[in-house]
């Protein structure tokens, strides 16, 4: 019976130590604010010397983040923020179609009603383009927001 009862709590004890995982805490003393990124999600930063990097961010070592194969140091990042792919597909789909959709209205009222219409195919190039850009709506963290970057590791 103490063996059974040993086993189980080693497998208890062994359990808790793999199910933390690891996040970026983003907090900002002037407003007691925390935002906690898990592992494994989807982001945008820009680092200190303008570069822009988008992807799954892994997290290696102390103050180490992985995107796309690339190694970027904590304190090398100048901004953050969230980027879930269902919202960019779903924006950027949005944007191409409703711009298609003014551009083909544009040219049927120019061609059968008024040719001034033609110049609703304006806006339609831009809602194309906006789509292509891949727009984010999602709150960008600067370090100059007085925002700080942290590793931490999280229970599940």
């Amino acid at each position: 019976m103490k063996r059974i009862t040993l086993f189980l709590s080693c497998l208890l004890f062994f359990n808790l130590i793999y199910a933390q995982e690891q996040a970026i805490k983003i907090t900002s003393p002037n407003s007691d604010r925390e935002i906690i990124i898990k592992e494994n999600k989807r982001v945008k930063i820009r680092t200190a010397n303008g570069q822009k990097i988008a992807g799954r961010f892994t997290i290696e070592g102390t103050n180490t983040l992985v995107i796309k194969g690339q190694r970027i140091e904590l304190a090398e990042i100048d901004s953050i923020k969230r980027n879930p792919l269902l919202l960019s597909v779903f924006t950027s789909g949005f944007f191409i179609y409703a711009g298609a959709i003014t551009i083909g209205i544009s040219a049927i009222a120019g061609v059968f009603a008024d040719s001034s219409a033609f110049w609703f195919a304006i806006p339609g190039a831009a809602m194309i383009y906006t789509g292509i850009k891949s727009p984010n709506f999602n709150k960008n963290y600067k370090k100059s927001g007085d925002w700080t970057f942290e590793l931490i590791t999280t229970s599940q």
